[in-house]
């Protein structure tokens, strides 16, 4: 799933790599203060790491999707490792917030026939993005809004990141562009 159908300026927020203790809240506080839903790409190590940082995502009512247990390439796995990445996340996942996600994005983007048949077989929806500002390489909080504002259309899935490192430019590009995007009549879906 490379797009959301949520009819005219609708979006979808994603947002990867957590759960983070640091980031994971302050984003948690922008999505409740703009009432806007995401989708966490969660890792099964960091849920288990940060349980209750992953509970406090699934309260406020947001998606958690599975990311694998510890965000290899899959692309270079064998089926066997494949399967054990997704299903010891879905484990964590479950375990700590009892949601059994539906949803799982490949870290990387990094699709593969096995992958995609563990998808089938775990019945999980294989999520992508269209829109990606490559937070995670922290190229500046001008360059992020730019990259989101400019590329952003309807149907667009935007690819955000909690986790994996400093993300305070992330949190700093999204005060900025929730409320843009809202007033220029977007509306956020969740896959």
């Amino acid at each position: 799933m490379f797009y959301v159908h949520d009819g005219p300026k609708g979006v979808a927020l994603t947002i990867d790599d957590g759960p983070s203790p640091v980031y994971t809240p302050q984003i948690l506080r922008l999505l409740e203060k703009y009432r806007v839903t995401a989708s966490f790409s969660m890792i099964g190590l960091e849920v288990d790491t940060y349980p209750g940082v992953a509970r406090e995502v699934a309260v406020a009512g947001h998606v958690i999707a599975n990311h694998t247990w510890s965000h290899p390439d899959m692309a270079y796995l064998y089926p066997v490792a494949v399967a054990d990445q997704m299903n010891r996340a879905t484990d964590a996942i479950h375990r700590v917030t009892g949601r059994v996600p539906t949803l799982f994005r490949a870290p990387y983007g990094a699709w593969s026939p096995a992958v995609l048949q563990q998808c089938v077989k775990t019945g999980m929806t294989p999520l992508d993005w269209s829109v990606d500002p490559r937070d995670w390489s922290r190229p500046g909080v001008t360059s992020i809004v730019r990259n989101i504002m400019g590329n952003t259309r309807t149907g667009s899935i935007i690819l955000e990141h909690d986790g994996g490192g400093d993300r305070s430019q992330t949190v700093a590009a999204l005060k900025i562009v929730l409320p843009r995007l809202l007033a220029a009549g977007y509306h956020f879906h969740t896959p």
